[in-house]
Parts: C-alpha cells; sequence; structure tokens
C-alpha cells in the first residue's frame, strides 16, 4: 500500500508538471530503497494503468473542452479541438511496436537520469520559443503534427510528455497557456490508451487489486492540482525553474543511484 501511494502521488504530480512521470516513477523508488523504505518500482504495465487516474485529472480540468468536443457538430472549436487531438495523436502511434525497447530503458536508472537531463534542454529551449500569442483555434494539422512528435519522444522514460508537446507548442508560435492547454487535450487518447490496453493483462496477473485502485485515486487528486499548479507557474516563471530542476535530477541520478 506504501508503494501505490508513493507511485500515485508520484504519477499524478509528474504527469503534467514537465519532469517526467516515467523518470520518477523509476528514480523515487531507487532513492527511497537506498534509504531503507520497502517501495518497489511499478511495472511498465502498473505504470501505464496509473495514468487512468491521471486521465480523470485532465477530463475533469478540462470539463468544457470535453463538452465542446462531444457536442462538435455545433461547435467550431469543439470540431477544431477534436482535429488537432487526432492529428496529433498519430505520431504516439508509431510507439506501441516499441514496446519492449522503452520497458529495457525503464529498468536502467542510469538512462533515465540522462533522459532527465535532455528533458531540462528541451525545457530551455522550449522557454526561448515562448513569444506566441497564437490561440488553439489558430491551429493547423501541421501544428498538431509537430506537438505530437513530441509526445511521441516522450515514451522514452525521463523525457517529459508535457515538457515536449509544450515546448512544440511554443516553437509553432502558440501563447504558452494555449500550448500547455493543447498539450493537457492531446494527452487524453494516449494516456487513455496505454491505460486501457495495459488493464486487461494486470487483471490476469493479479496486479489489478485494492493497492492499484488506491493510487489510481491519489494520481487523480494529486494530477489535478499538478495541472493548475503548472498553468499558474506558467503565467509567472515559465519553463525554466522546471529544467533547473530536471538537470539536478538527472545529474544526482547518474552520479549516484
Amino acid at each position: 500500500m506504501l508503494s501505490a501511494i508513493v507511485w500515485g502521488l508520484v504519477q499524478g504530480l509528474t504527469e503534467f508538471l514537465p519532469v517526467s512521470s516515467s523518470g520518477h516513477l523509476v528514480i523515487v523508488p531507487e532513492l527511497l530503497q537506498s534509504l531503507g523504505f520497502d517501495v518497489a518500482p511499478p511495472s511498465l504495465g502498473v505504470s501505464a494503468v496509473l495514468h487512468l487516474g491521471t486521465l480523470a485529472a485532465v477530463l475533469a480540468y478540462f470539463r468544457k473542452d470535453v463538452v465542446k468536443v462531444l457536442h462538435f457538430r455545433s461547435e467550431p472549436e469543439g470540431r477544431k479541438i477534436a482535429m488537432l487531438v487526432a492529428v496529433g495523436t498519430i505520431p504516439a502511434l508509431a510507439g506501441f511496436p516499441l514496446r519492449d525497447t522503452v520497458e529495457s530503458i525503464q529498468e536502467d536508472v542510469t538512462k533515465v537520469g540522462i533522459a532527465m537531463i535532455v528533458t531540462g534542454l528541451i525545457l530551455v529551449l522550449g522557454q526561448k520559443l515562448a513569444v506566441g500569442a497564437r490561440r488553439l483555434a489558430e491551429g493547423t494539422a501541421l501544428d498538431a503534427f509537430v506537438v505530437g512528435v513530441g509526445q511521441a519522444l516522450a515514451l522514452i522514460p525521463g523525457i517529459s510528455r508535457s515538457g515536449t508537446t509544450i515546448a512544440a507548442g511554443n516553437g509553432r508560435n502558440f501563447h504558452p497557456q494555449e500550448a500547455a492547454r493543447f498539450a493537457f487535450l492531446l494527452g487524453i487518447p494516449a494516456i487513455a490508451g496505454a491505460g486501457l490496453l495495459s488493464l486487461p493483462d494486470l487483471l490476469e496477473t493479479g496486479e489489478a487489486g485494492g493497492e492499484l485502485i488506491v493510487a489510481m485515486l491519489v494520481a487523480a487528486v494529486s494530477g489535478y492540482w499538478a495541472i493548475g499548479f503548472l498553468l499558474a507557474a506558467l503565467r509567472r516563471v515559465g519553463l525554466i525553474p522546471f529544467a533547473i530542476y530536471c538537470f539536478i535530477v538527472g545529474v544526482l541520478t547518474v552520479a549516484f543511484l
């Protein structure tokens, strides 16, 4: 149960903050184990199902946008969002055949630490590009595809999905908060797909018990808070503090774990 609570808290906070949830789900258990706590890292399947908790958080936070998409016939903005999300999801589909390769990276904490450093570099670049003023309603299929490529890169544990997609959105001259809004909405199909595809396997192996339910609830609550925190942080301080954090965590992970 302690592991489940840690998993849920780490997943919820770091799925939306641009610091890599997959990386932290490897690094935090490793750190706690080195300190004497009996906290095991989750399997790749459990990590995927934890995303269902953060899926609930993003659906709740952006419920107005979700409703617009559901009423796309009468909502022009809903049609535009649906198109952008559909096109942006295409690059991530290429990642499913690479599941075994991704899992091997997740098992190597040093590689995850290096990926965290790369995330820091992406965030620095993303902040330099954060000068646009375009609204999501002005987005094109090309914008969506470019941001989708950023999401596909985040299949690598340690590369932040929200960080790469926000940076890519900034690179397409979206307003930083609009880039973040698209990043979160774009994550809905990917998060749902990864979680739902992994759930049957966990049911077969018996891993989908009460502990996983607790982890998902913790992830949902902490994820909802993290979305609001990030949107406020983008207005006040931008991405650089998160980049510094990723550099520090990445270097310490490579050096000591």
